[in-house]
């Protein structure tokens, strides 16, 4: 797939031509959203396009799931995101001859994703086949302010000479199947039409539209109008069925005269609420949308953005691509959670239908930690949806004949979906990086864990850990069959990272009751579970190898058979190449796995310990997953390798707007730009929260001269500088008190008044600048 051809300035990504080749993943990377309904970035007319779709968080529907051998314990179906009522199509006929961009290629292009006006504009001009010149300009947004409510400005002009124009808009349900990566034609049969029409209405610039599932259950209504511009003799008219409203403007334009609406869309979704009060509820919201007006909603737009722009902001000094990316991928995380309630942000967010739309742990592990620091309200709000899932995750850990929880690899209403076991159900390190999400927001915000459920979540994730572990004749624990981060090594014992995140759980769980009493009964935790909890932590088995130097990311990593990387130099991904039997045993590494311990658990590393390990990683791991870049960013900024922490920090930061991985059409990588995000402040400027203090370690690589970012902390906003010259710490918001920090390991405080300052140290890294496999050093690098 070509790369998506981009003009970048600081704050737009513009497109300025047309590539066939790269429109799924143009379509992705222009997507809309709010966290609670998502628009595919499509052109205006129905086709060309790669996959259309509007989709709302939570809405999905029940599939089959294929096994060639049966098993206990299997998920019964598979779930899938599927797109709701779509009215993003606008149909357009000059003089009786379609608009396809295939067929008359336009003599003007250019379409705008706005990051401060939060908007998708466009500017078309073409000639028509008898020779007319024609403009279109279009702009949509999704309502960062009203989570129902999107809406398209759309407006065509005759230029030169008179011509009759026809527009047709449509608000189509079934009328954007998904695509299905499955060759069991029972999933398609199931997705390709997954509504049942309940109710329908129309008037003469619009309707509503109310359907449910036929699964699942969930019922949606969408509600559309058109505040209609016409010239004398125009008309408009609205048809439909119960799967469509199509609104029909016919004109007859003069030359400079100009026809066009302003469409509201509102969608409302329930699993409960009955046909009736859905249609009234998203009556409701579009009569808001029309009484706040196109110019209404896009002040409300530029107001929330600024807002957040105000607390989020990175600045790149030098680097004028990545400064783009970095803020590109900030909207990305308010684009996907800004207005979510009550269900999970998919690893796609609502960008398209890949991963089926499936929430996995890379969303606690990377975007929740980002939000906290960012929108610590969204943060809170995705937390209450895990907790709200314990039950189930309790009833799946019966299954594992395990105590307590064990959340599933991958949901969407919080039951276990994924049919592959080796690489689910066995990653069992999931339940502690959420139970990390919950102890991550405790520590940044200062909230106490009960408001989100935390507690609970802790308790019953240890009760798991408790019941795997294994204890040998001298008492050492262990974890055996387990899948670590890195699916290349799967089912293996005493996988590093797991273990060591198992311990944090263990203890944090121990805290936290010793912390709230209250909940100590209610829980039914005794003070001999709480000993057994902590007696398991400090036993817990963490292998090291002393003739390499370095800790294998499991129990005799280090003594596999080498991958021959030069001689499969063209073999990437290698899981698209070589069977998992061959490379389940094998050093290859697809994605960081004990260097992510190096970051999320560094206090169990030595600083040489850490530069060895990530040296001898470094030369195995070939980062086939758009989750690794911005792991090894972190960990090569903290080990002292400052350049190559920059050029992975691109590398992840880009993932989409070059589609490095080459499958952006599928959706954006959203823990990959909350990855970058974290590359930034816990990478560069050395963040860490444990314990609830906020330390920096700031760094600068050579090719950047300044980097500027900002957070919330506590309940304050700081912002942090880093230059040549020192770090400089400033308290935003202008209010009383103080916040305590530590730079460089040395105590300072900040006041609205008194910045704190630091020099910039560059401490030398103590092993050489590590090497990659052949071909995987980092994918974008610098040019400047």
């Amino acid at each position: 797939m070509p790369t998506p051809p981009f003009d970048a300035s600081a704050w737009q990504v513009r497109e300025s031509a047309l590539d066939p080749g790269a429109r799924g993943a143009v379509e992705s990377l222009f997507a809309l959203a709010n966290g609670c309904v998502g628009v595919r970035g499509t052109l205006d007319e129905a086709q060309p396009s790669s996959s259309r779709g509007t989709f709302m968080s939570g809405v999905y529907e029940y599939h089959p799931l294929s096994y060639p051998e049966g098993g206990y314990g299997h998920p019964e179906h598979g779930q899938a995101v599927i797109g709701v009522a779509d009215g993003s199509t606008v149909r357009l006929q000059v003089d009786g001859v379609a608009l396809d961009v295939r067929e008359t290629p336009p003599e003007e292009h250019d379409r705008v994703l706005d990051l401060r006006e939060g908007t998708l504009r466009r500017e078309t001009e073409w000639r028509t086949p008898r020779g007319a010149r024609m403009r279109l300009t279009s702009t949509r947004l999704v309502s960062l302010v009203q989570r129902s409510v999107s809406a398209i400005r759309y407006e065509v002009e005759a230029v030169d000479r008179a011509v009759q124009v026809v527009v047709r808009s449509d608000l189509v349900v079934n009328g954007t199947p998904p695509k299905v990566h499955n060759s069991d034609p029972r999933v398609a049969e199931v997705l390709e039409r997954p509504f049942r029409a309940r109710l329908s209405r129309r008037h003469a610039t619009g309707g509503v539209l109310v359907h449910r599932t036929h699964g699942s259950g969930i019922g949606v209504a969408a509600a559309v109008d058109h505040a209609v511009e016409l010239p004398d003799g125009g008309a408009v008219s609205t048809q439909g069925d119960d799967d469509q409203v199509v609104t029909t403007l016919v004109a007859d334009l003069r030359p400079g005269e100009r026809v066009g609406f302003v469409k509201y869309l509102c969608h409302v979704m329930s699993t409960d609420d009955p046909s009736v009060d859905l249609q009234e509820r998203a009556l409701a919201a579009l009569d808001g949308a029309r009484h706040r007006g196109w110019d209404g909603l896009l002040t409300a737009q530029r107001a929330e953005l600024d807002e957040f722009w105000d607390g989020a902001d990175v600045e790149v000094d030098s680097d004028p691509e990545l400064q783009l990316a970095v803020r590109f991928d900030l909207f990305q995380l308010l684009q996907a959670s800004a207005c979510v309630n009550g269900a999970p942000v998919g690893a796609k967010g609502l960008t398209g239908g890949g991963y089926s739309g499936h929430t996995f742990w890379d969303v606690e592990g990377f975007v929740l930690p980002a939000l906290a620091l960012l929108r610590p309200l969204d943060a809170a709000r995705l937390l209450r949806w895990r907790s709200s899932t314990l039950g189930r995750a309790r009833e799946r850990a019966q299954v594992l004949d395990l105590a307590g929880a064990s959340f599933p690899w991958r949901t969407i209403d919080g039951h276990e979906t994924s049919a592959y076991w080796p690489a689910s159900t066995a990653a069992m390190h999931v339940n502690a990086d959420i139970a990390r999400a919950f102890d991550w927001y405790a520590d940044v915000t200062g909230e106490d864990l009960t408001t989100v459920g935390g507690v609970e979540v802790l308790v019953e994730t240890a009760r798991a850990w408790a019941a795997m572990a294994h204890e040998d004749h001298e008492g050492v624990v262990h974890y055996r069959g387990m899948t670590g981060p890195d699916e290349y090594t799967g089912v293996v014992d005493d996988n590093v990272f797991t273990n060591l995140m198992a311990r944090r759980n263990l203890r944090a769980a121990a805290d936290a009751c010793e912390a709230h009493p209250e909940h100590v009964g209610r829980l039914s935790v005794t003070a001999e579970e709480l000993e057994r909890w902590r007696a398991v932590a400090e036993a817990i088995h963490v292998p090291y190898d002393a003739v390499c130097g370095v800790h294998p990311s499991n129990e005799g990593f280090t003594t596999y058979r080498e991958w021959d990387f030069e001689a499969k130099r063209d073999g990437y991904p290698v899981e698209e190449h070589f069977h998992y039997a061959k490379i389940y045993r094998r050093q290859v590494v697809k994605q960081a796995d004990l260097v992510l311990a190096l970051w999320w658990c560094a206090e169990e590393f030595t600083s040489e310990q850490a530069a060895r390990d990530l040296d001898y990683y470094e030369q195995r791991t070939v980062r086939d997953s758009s989750l690794s870049a911005c792991v090894q960013a972190v960990v090569s900024a903290r080990v002292g390798h400052l350049d190559l922490a920059y050029q992975y920090l691109r590398e992840s930061a880009l993932v989409d707007l070059r589609d490095i991985q080459q499958d952006a059409d599928g959706g954006l990588h959203l823990a990959s730009a909350a990855g970058s995000w974290l590359a930034v402040v816990c990478g560069f400027g050395g963040l860490d929260t444990a314990g609830g203090e906020l330390r920096l370690a700031p760094r600068l690589p050579a090719g950047l001269h300044r980097l500027a970012f900002r957070l919330r902390w506590r309940g304050h906003r700081i912002g942090v500088e880093i230059t040549r010259s020192g770090t400089t710490v400033r308290l935003l918001d202008g209010a009383a008190g103080e916040v305590a920090l530590r730079i460089d390991d040395a105590p300072r405080t900040v006041t609205a008044e008194r910045p704190a300052t630091a020099p910039l140290r560059s401490p030398r890294p103590s092993t050489p600048a590590p090497r990659q496999p052949p071909g995987r050093a980092p994918r974008a690098p610098h040019s400047p």
